[in-house]
């Protein structure tokens, strides 16, 4: 009934116009000048996160953990502690890595069930997208493993090196999404954010 009534209301051009206009009065002149309408933009991008959807976003990062978990062999059997912070995660990668296609099935379940559907919040879309484009970077170290394998000397000084760089960023990746997203922040990953909000509409 109110949008009916608003609707069928004449508005005269006065009330748009910037120019002022005359109350002519007895003995004075009455200068008015009309309000602008004014206009408030509201962003159709809510980055707010209730509780299931933190912890939606905070596990889909172990994806690509689990995914490159192999680039850690050297970084894990030389320091403890790094060993002792995988230890509980240990059943979970052996039951990702025990079917040579969970990974495929996990990407495209992430991508067509989670980014792709507006029903869930732009928080859990862009962490999920955020999670799989880190997962699709892993093509790059594993293609080069594929075709520059050395077995020792310096080469091989350089590929240990290049393997445990990859897993750090994926275990600081993993350490600072889920905790951002546990404590309902926003995290932007380098190099990443921008392709997930190309993606995240």
């Amino acid at each position: 009934m109110a949008i009916t009534h608003l609707l069928s209301t004449n508005i005269t051009p006065s009330l748009f116009t910037s120019q002022p206009f005359l109350v002519l009065k007895p003995k004075r002149t009455l200068v008015i000048y009309p309000k602008r309408p004014t206009i408030r933009a509201q962003s159709k991008n809510n980055d707010s996160a209730d509780g299931p959807d933190r912890l939606i976003s905070a596990i889909t990062y172990f994806y690509p953990f689990f995914d490159g978990i192999q680039y850690g062999k050297y970084v894990i059997t030389q320091f403890a502690p790094i060993q002792t912070l995988i230890q509980p995660l240990v059943p979970a990668i052996r039951v990702f890595k025990s079917f040579p296609l969970n990974g495929l099935l996990i990407f495209f379940t992430l991508y067509f069930v989670v980014v792709r559907n507006n029903n869930f919040s732009r928080y859990v879309r862009f962490n999920t997208m955020q999670a799989i484009v880190l997962d699709v970077l892993l093509i790059f170290p594993d293609l080069l493993e594929r075709s520059f394998n050395p077995k020792d000397g310096l080469g091989l000084d350089l590929m240990m090196s290049f393997d445990s760089t990859v897993f750090l960023f994926l275990l600081v990746s993993l350490v600072y999404g889920s905790s951002s997203c546990l404590l309902g922040q926003l995290p932007r990953l380098p190099i990443v954010a921008e392709a997930a909000d190309r993606q995240v509409l």
